[in-house]
């Protein structure tokens, strides 16, 4: 069994450079690689395309390296509550692809299974087609969209061992495991690193085959976005 294990988040990001393209798990603030992220902006790598299905809050999550520009290109199916990137993307700052979020998935998990691109109906007649391939089968017409080539894909898993094998929890189960061996590197961080043969194989959501470093992370914060309470009485 090979051992995938790394010391930590230092170690995991071994070979992060300039102007690389990377995925980023997570939906809003759920499951965000929270120390992966806090390590980029340590790093101060810029010229960033980063892909996620969107960019945080203002102070948090992406929006740390929207804070310090370090991210010149966006790839997400919406802006979420990121007031410095909607104003990035507005002036002119930002450069942004804004997807249908079902297109955003599949074409993470058209790169995980190794196919080049895929046909979906979704954006057909409007802007996101505009200067694609379009095709017509069975009488419905459908868009070309090619699979995403990332450096790196940094997903955040509630479990995981030394082979790399996974197990998300609740709503963190997101983009996280369609990103799972969807870049030439996939980094899993982890709350809880388990020995080898501690997980039940019938509870594993994704293979360690998908995954070339893991560690556990430290310290999460796990913020709620939008933070919504029932009225007592």
């Amino acid at each position: 069994m090979i051992n995938k294990k790394v010391a930590n988040v230092k170690e995991a990001l071994r070979g992060v450079k300039d102007n690389m393209t990377f995925m980023l798990g997570g939906f809003g603030l759920s499951g965000i690689p929270e120390n992966a992220i806090a390590e980029l902006v340590k790093l101060g790598v810029k010229g960033l395309t980063c892909i996620s299905n969107n960019a945080g809050v203002d102070d948090f999550g992406l929006g740390l390296l929207l804070q310090k520009h370090q991210i010149k290109k966006m790839v997400s199916s919406y802006v979420g509550e990121n007031d410095e990137f909607e104003r990035q993307m507005l002036s002119g700052e930002l450069d942004v692809e804004l997807i249908p979020q079902g297109t955003l998935a599949e074409r993470c998990r058209a790169a995980q299974a190794g196919f080049p691109a895929i046909y979906t109906p979704a954006g057909f007649g409007t802007e996101v087609a505009i200067g694609k391939e379009t095709r017509e089968f069975n009488g419905k017409m459908y868009v070309l969209e090619h699979a995403f080539d990332a450096d790196f894909a940094f997903v955040k898993a509630w479990k995981g061992d030394a082979a790399g094998n996974l197990i998300f929890n609740g709503t963190a189960r997101n983009f996280n495991p369609n990103m799972c061996g969807a870049a030439k590197i996939t980094v899993a961080e982890v709350e809880e690193l388990v020995p080898l043969g501690t997980l039940d194989p019938n509870q594993i959501h994704i293979p360690g085959i998908f995954v070339q470093r893991i560690f556990q992370g430290e310290a999460y914060e796990k913020r709620i976005e939008q933070r919504t309470v029932r009225q007592k009485g």
